[in-house]
């Protein structure tokens, strides 16, 4: 005869006499609930729970302090309160911490001179700021959404607390070899000596030798130039960097030549689609897809003599109307023809600096609505965080790495391999 097994059943549910245990409170806690009272904010439901949470520890704190004091026999005894006002992402609470005749207690979720309960309420400002929040935008939505009152200087001395993150992170040290990097600029207005001044921001956006993206620095410039790309790459060299296999860069005079004065093997690419927009800027309208079709025969063909003979059919076919386009690509025919003598998966690794200006889209989302910066730091301090808070859609692996990593082997042999672990 089978015995009949029984299962007990296991449940974690909570009950909400365990999470508020005086009666009191909770049946106070559960009318404002039912009468829609707000959860958070100035006098919000978990606002006034949350105080009388932190008032309950300081009392707890206060009385473990007291059997020790009393198990030494030194006297001491408690002596009041001090009443002050915390800042916290549930918005303000009012706490009562508790004193003792000796003035040494010194309470720990709460200390002395603390003006904010560490529950994230940083955080939430540097994400804030880091969308693209002004000072001012950020201070309203802390006081619409949280109920706190927060001045200019305490938003900025939040977000100034980055500023060693920063210089640590633009100083680290650098892997020993890069796949390739990605060179490039992006221009905002700032504030200068009551003047509004143009400056340059200088991306390097890197491949590594094993197949992760990441950003090496974001150098600040009065305006985009070939000496000022110079003095980056020796601070790139300075920070690791032995070797860099191939270099994407768009058409700026005299890039080629800094980047070989500082890193002489490397392989440089002209920027193919760079090379197009600039071909098709003065070709009509009704005519720049027809224009556009027969370049791509050129960067698409199987070599670089299959791509002369399409440069000259594009000539035949257009020459007449729009005679500067072939002299143009003739002029930077080596430097744009690099990426014809690798594979495929090369090929669409090296042609082009869409991966940079893909970051520059992710700054330019949230800067956009800017007029003109006040300040350098500012400015560098925007762009940095709002880059952390989008690693996502910059720091991962490269798609199709591997075959990329055994063509890298086939072509470059041991100057590649010797940097692997």
């Amino acid at each position: 005869m089978k015995k009949r097994e029984t299962k007990k059943k296991t449940t974690n549910e909570h009950r909400i006499e365990d999470l508020i245990p005086d009666e009191s409170l909770r049946s106070e806690m559960m009318s404002r609930l039912y009468k829609g009272d707000p959860l958070f904010g100035e006098q919000g439901i978990f606002t006034d729970l949350l105080q009388s949470f932190v008032n309950a520890a300081l009392e707890g704190e206060m009385e473990n302090y007291m059997n020790e004091s009393r198990e030494d026999e030194s006297g001491n005894r408690r002596n009041g309160h001090t009443s002050k006002r915390l800042r916290s992402s549930a918005g303000p609470l009012s706490i009562k911490t508790p004193r003792d005749r000796h003035g040494d207690f010194e309470p720990v979720i709460v200390e002395k001179r603390d003006r904010e309960l560490a529950t994230g309420l940083d955080e939430i400002i540097l994400s804030l700021y880091a969308r693209g929040q002004s000072v001012e935008d950020v201070r309203y939505h802390l006081k619409h959404i949280y109920g706190l009152e927060i001045s200019e200087g305490t938003i900025s001395a939040v977000t100034d607390k980055v500023w060693s993150e920063i210089t640590e992170w633009q100083n680290r040290p650098l892997v020993s070899c890069y796949a390739i990097l990605y060179l490039d600029a992006i221009h905002y207005k700032v504030r200068e000596e009551g003047k509004v001044i143009c400056k340059a921001i200088y991306t390097v956006y890197a491949l590594t030798h094993e197949g992760k993206r990441d950003i090496l620095g974001l150098y600040l410039g009065e305006s985009e130039g070939a000496r000022q790309w110079g003095l980056i790459l020796e601070d790139i060299r300075r920070r690791g960097v032995e070797d860099v296999l191939f270099f994407s860069i768009d058409g700026l005079s005299g890039f080629k030549e800094v980047i070989e004065t500082v890193f002489p093997s490397s392989l440089i690419q002209r920027c193919i689609v760079h090379k197009i927009r600039n071909s098709t800027k003065f070709v009509r309208t009704s005519e720049r897809t027809d224009v556009c079709q027969d370049l791509r025969k050129i960067y698409t063909s199987a070599n670089r003599l299959q791509a002369q003979v399409a440069l000259e059919a594009f000539d035949q076919k257009w020459g007449k109307k729009y005679k500067e386009i072939k002299p143009s690509w003739e002029e930077d025919w080596d430097e744009l023809m690099v990426f014809m003598d690798y594979s495929q998966h090369i090929r669409r690794m090296i042609y082009t600096t869409n991966p940079v200006e893909a970051v520059h889209r992710v700054m330019r989302k949230v800067t956009k609505s800017k007029g003109a910066w006040s300040n350098d730091k500012g400015l560098i301090k925007q762009l940095y965080l709002t880059l952390k808070h989008s690693e996502k859609s910059w720091k991962k692996q490269a798609s199709h790495w591997m075959p990329i990593q055994r063509d890298l082997i086939e072509y470059f042999g041991e100057r590649y391999t010797r940097h692997l672990a």
